[in-house]
C-alpha cells in the first residue's frame, strides 16, 4: 500500500518577495564585519575598491550554497548573477534525499510534491514499479529553489547582486579581482559557480573539457494529466542512447524530458513527441518547452588552481547515469567552502586541495554511474535485468536517500547484481576506472 504523501511546500517563501534592494548593503566601511577580531577582516574598503574574503561568480545553487556556507562561517561574500531573479532554469527539479542532506538550510518552503515511488520501462515495454520506504525525492522548480537559496544566502550575511556583468576576472597570487558592472571589487578567493556555459572557467583554465550531455524538457499542466503521477517518477530506459525520458510531478504539472548524448541532439524533439504519446500527452499541451547542456568532467581535470576554484556545473560535476547535478553541486558547495576558509585562516596557501576533495568524495559514485551508463547503452536487456531485481533497489533506495553515498559501499548479498553490472561495464570499456583510480587514495 503506497503510504501517504506529505503535503510539502504549499507556502512560497516569505524571502521570495524581497526586491533588489534587500541586497544591498550599506559601503564595507560603514559595517561591522561579524568576526572584526579575526583575520577574515583584514580586507577593507580602501580608496573607492570593495573588498571581499571571497567573491562568487554565479548565483545557482552550488554558488548560492557555497555563499551561505561561507558567510556563516563569518566571511565576507560577494555573490553576483548576471540574471535578475527570479529567473528559471530548464531541470527536472528533483532533489533526492542525498542532495537534501548537504544543505545548510530546509528546502520545505519550495518543495511541490514528494516522490517514494519509480515506474520503469525499457523500450516503453513492460513496466515495474519500485516502492521506498520513505520519501526519495523531493520535487520543486529551479525558479523557486534558485530564488530561495539566494534568499538564504543574503539572510546568512553575503552581499548579494544579481543582474550585473562580471568582465575582468584576474587572480593572482596575493588575491583575485573583478569588475562588477562599472565597479572594481577585490577579494581574497575566487569561486566560479556560473555554470556549463560560465567564463571562469575559461578565463582562468580550470576544470578541461567536458564530455557532455544534453537534454530537451517542457511541462504540461496538471488538469491535462489529472492525479496519474501522483507519488510517482517515471523512467523511461533504453529509449535513447546515453540517457533516457522521463516524467516528473511538480505542484500544477508535470515535467517531461528526455536527454542522452550530445550528439543525440537533433533527435530530442522527435523522442520528446514519442514520450508524450507513449503517456497519453498531447504533444501541443506541452509548453516552456527548453534545451540544455549537461558537462560531466572528465578524469584528471582540475578544479582550483591558486585562489580560485570551481563548483557545480562549472566545474562539470553531472551525474553521468542520472544527469542530476544537484547532490554534486551542495558536496562542491561544502567542500569548497571549507577549502576557502582554510585558505582565509591561513590555514593553506592554495586552494589546490580542493580537486582532491573531490574526487576522494565523488570519485567511487562517479565510477559506478559511467560504468552503468555504457553497460545499460551497450547491454540493455541484461543491464536492466540486474537492475530491476528486488536487490539492487535496496542499493538504489539508500544511495537515494544518502545512507551510503556509493554502490561501492553495499554488503553482502546485495553486492551480487551490482558485480554484474560491474562486469558489464568492464565489456563495454568501463571508462569509470579512471575516476575510480582517482578516488583510490595513493
Amino acid at each position: 500500500m503506497v503510504s501517504p504523501i506529505p503535503e510539502w511546500g504549499r507556502e512560497d517563501s516569505n524571502l521570495r518577495r524581497l526586491s533588489r534592494r534587500f541586497y544591498r548593503p550599506l559601503p564595507l566601511a560603514a559595517r561591522a564585519h561579524p568576526q572584526s577580531g579575526n583575520s577574515l577582516a583584514a580586507w577593507s574598503t580602501i580608496l573607492d575598491v570593495e573588498r571581499f574574503d571571497t567573491i562568487v561568480v554565479g548565483a545557482g545553487p552550488a554558488g548560492s550554497v557555497a555563499a551561505i556556507h561561507l558567510a556563516r562561517a563569518g566571511a565576507r561574500v560577494l555573490l553576483v548573477d548576471k540574471a535578475r531573479f527570479p529567473r528559471d532554469k530548464p531541470c527536472g527539479g528533483g532533489l533526492t534525499l542525498r542532495a537534501v542532506r548537504e544543505l545548510p538550510v530546509s528546502v520545505e518552503p519550495v518543495v511541490e510534491h514528494v516522490v517514494d515511488r519509480f515506474g520503469l520501462r525499457l523500450n516503453y515495454g513492460t513496466r515495474f514499479e519500485r516502492q521506498g520506504r520513505e520519501p526519495l525525492v523531493l520535487m520543486t522548480q529551479r525558479i523557486r529553489l534558485d530564488q530561495h537559496l539566494l534568499d538564504q544566502a543574503a539572510a546568512a550575511g553575503a552581499d548579494v547582486r544579481d543582474g550585473v556583468r562580471v568582465t575582468d576576472v584576474a587572480v593572482g597570487s596575493a588575491g583575485v579581482s573583478a569588475r562588477v558592472d562599472d565597479e572594481q571589487v577585490k577579494g581574497a578567493v575566487l569561486v566560479g559557480a556560473d555554470g556549463v556555459n560560465g567564463s571562469v572557467r575559461r578565463k582562468l583554465r580550470l576544470g578541461g573539457s567536458y564530455v557532455l550531455g544534453v537534454a530537451l524538457e517542457g511541462n504540461v499542466a496538471k488538469d491535462v494529466v489529472g492525479e496519474r503521477y501522483r507519488g510517482i517518477a517515471e523512467l523511461e530506459l533504453g529509449i535513447i542512447p546515453g540517457g533516457y525520458g522521463w516524467v516528473f510531478p511538480k505542484g500544477d504539472h508535470v515535467n517531461v524530458g528526455v536527454g542522452g548524448w550530445e550528439r543525440e541532439g537533433p533527435t530530442l524533439r522527435g523522442q520528446l513527441a514519442e514520450l508524450c504519446g507513449r503517456h497519453a500527452i498531447p504533444l501541443g499541451q506541452v509548453e516552456s518547452v527548453r534545451g540544455h547542456r549537461l558537462p560531466l568532467r572528465r578524469p584528471g581535470s582540475v578544479a582550483a588552481r591558486g585562489r580560485a576554484l570551481l563548483v557545480g556545473d562549472a566545474a562539470g560535476l553531472v551525474d553521468p547515469l542520472s544527469g542530476d547535478g544537484m547532490y554534486e553541486a551542495f558536496v562542491s558547495a561544502r567542500l569548497a567552502s571549507a577549502t576557502v576558509l582554510d585558505l582565509l585562516h591561513g590555514r593553506v596557501e592554495s586552494l589546490e586541495a580542493y580537486t582532491q576533495a573531490l574526487t576522494r568524495e565523488l570519485g567511487q559514485l562517479t565510477s559506478a554511474s559511467w560504468g552503468a551508463k555504457v553497460a545499460l547503452d551497450r547491454y540493455p536487456r541484461a543491464t536492466f535485468a540486474l537492475g530491476r531485481s528486488q536487490l539492487a533497489w535496496r542499493v538504489i533506495e539508500r544511495m537515494l536517500r544518502g545512507e551510503i553515498s556509493a554502490p561501492s559501499q553495499a554488503r553482502g548479498i546485495t553486492r551480487l547484481p551490482l558485480k554484474g553490472i560491474e562486469a558489464l561495464a568492464r565489456r563495454a570499456g568501463d571508462p569509470g576506472r579512471s575516476y575510480r583510480l582517482e578516488a583510490t587514495p595513493a
